[in-house]
């Protein structure tokens, strides 16, 4: 019988907390894997390809939230070897189980019962000044290019396909991902793209300018940022909140779409929308009918009616 190895990917705090991680670990081994357990990935360098698992790995098992899952993403690059999340965290976008799940989930890894999604990942070149080669990195969530002086604004020019487009002083942009959308470029004001759209969005931070909008591309296309030579501040890259250098004035960054993706192990049909409305709570019931829902209660209950609520919180007819 083949050996099968499997790779759990967690962090030292919940190794440390409780029996989770031990247990998994556990029943992986039951299931017939061989396991090896890594708890602490320190971010490489910026342009530096971490070590990755071995190309006999069968999946790498994530316990924790998004920025675990993207600490994995580091140990699969440029390999076919899929990534299963079960989220500890908060809000777990990329998480395929919740953590009370988790038997359920070494169940259908050991069996194969699960599908492969393919997510689209974000390949970045820096020109620094003077040199004849760039320095390549990389990104399943986001790019970011902010001020590395946080008194003053980084000006930026910002071109697609080589055409420019806008020029501003700014915090900084955000080069998302589709699967980035739901996180940092989000809470910058940017739309949500689902994951299989295969486009890039910028999102500009603060920008001092009348027209200053997040821009959505194609795959097809890039997106160039200059670090203008008589900016304030020198420039500060950063991808998937992990590896960051600065750059001085006159750096260029170009962002397109990676020839890699990221294979997520997906148990469910569960479609993305369905993800967005629990992960997010979204309020489902628009205002004016959650209005008068509660117009409807009051007034049944100065007429001393009272009407019993369904399982689902909706009052009954």
């Amino acid at each position: 019988m083949a050996k099968r190895n499997a790779v759990v990917v967690t962090h030292t705090r919940l190794r440390q907390s409780g029996t989770v991680v031990a247990e998994a670990v556990s029943q992986l081994r039951v299931a017939g894997f061989e396991v090896t357990i890594i708890d602490n990935t320190e971010a490489p360098d910026f342009g530096m390809r971490p070590a990755c698992v071995s190309d006999d790995t069968e999946i790498v098992v994530v316990l924790g939230g998004d920025g675990t899952i993207l600490r994995a993403a580091e140990l699969v690059h440029c390999t076919q070897v899929p990534i299963l999340g079960v989220n500890m965290g908060h809000v777990g976008f990329l998480a395929e189980f919740e953590s009370f799940q988790i038997d359920e989930a070494i169940r259908r890894v050991a069996t194969h019962d699960y599908s492969i999604d393919e997510r689209m990942i974000a390949h970045v070149d820096v020109w620094l000044p003077g040199t004849s080669e760039p320095i390549e990195d990389w990104a399943l969530n986001d790019i970011t290019l902010e001020r590395a002086d946080r008194g003053k604004m980084v000006e930026l020019s910002i071109r697609v396909d080589d055409v420019e487009m806008n020029s501003f002083g700014a915090d900084g942009v955000i080069v998302s991902t589709p699967t980035g959308s739901t996180a940092y470029a989000f809470s910058a004001g940017g739309p949500v793209i689902w994951p299989n759209v295969k486009a890039l969005q910028l999102i500009p931070l603060a920008a001092h300018a009348l027209f200053a909008r997040p821009l959505i591309i194609g795959s097809g296309s890039t997106f160039t940022i200059d670090i203008l030579d008589e900016s304030m501040s020198e420039g500060w890259i950063c991808c998937d909140g992990r590896r960051q250098r600065a750059l001085p004035q006159g750096t260029r960054v170009v962002v397109r779409e990676s020839r890699d993706t990221l294979r997520l192990a997906r148990l469910s049909g569960v479609p993305f929308t369905n993800r967005l409305v629990s992960k997010f709570d979204l309020p489902v019931v628009g205002w004016r009918e959650h209005a008068r829902a509660e117009a409807g209660k009051t007034d049944a209950s100065r007429h001393g009616h009272v009407f019993p609520a369904d399982l689902s919180g909706k009052v009954a007819s």
